[in-house]
């Protein structure tokens, strides 16, 4: 198993939170760390997953949680860079549902910003 690697850059009004490495029950906490940082009034929240190759339903359960916390809080998620796996995780167990897909050529690799 790889570490996660997070890293954070706040800018005026958003935040990119760059992850790299499997998004598992045993590496959520480091992310969901990281997020919680996040001010989250107005503000979009940016996750860029291009560097997670696999996603368990915990990373699941945690991109959920922090859509939840962002929109009751006036701000949003978006995920950018979704790998095959976690792109089929999301499909499979419906939550692709919960996210408007941005075109390719709008935000790089295949994003999708929650509604």
């Amino acid at each position: 198993m790889d570490a996660l690697t997070v890293v954070t850059q706040q800018h005026t009004d958003r935040t990119v939170i760059t992850v790299s490495g499997e998004l598992d029950l045993q590496t959520c906490p480091a992310l969901a760390e990281a997020a919680s940082a996040v001010p989250p009034a107005g503000r979009t929240l940016y996750l860029d997953l291009s560097g997670v190759p696999f996603m368990d339903s915990s990373g699941l359960n945690l991109l959920i949680l922090l859509r939840r916390r962002l929109h009751a809080e006036g701000g949003r998620l978006a995920v950018t860079g979704l790998q095959p796996q976690p792109e089929r995780l999301l499909r499979l167990t419906q939550a692709d549902e919960l996210f408007t897909v941005i075109p390719s050529g709008a935000a790089g690799s295949g994003a999708a910003v929650a509604s």
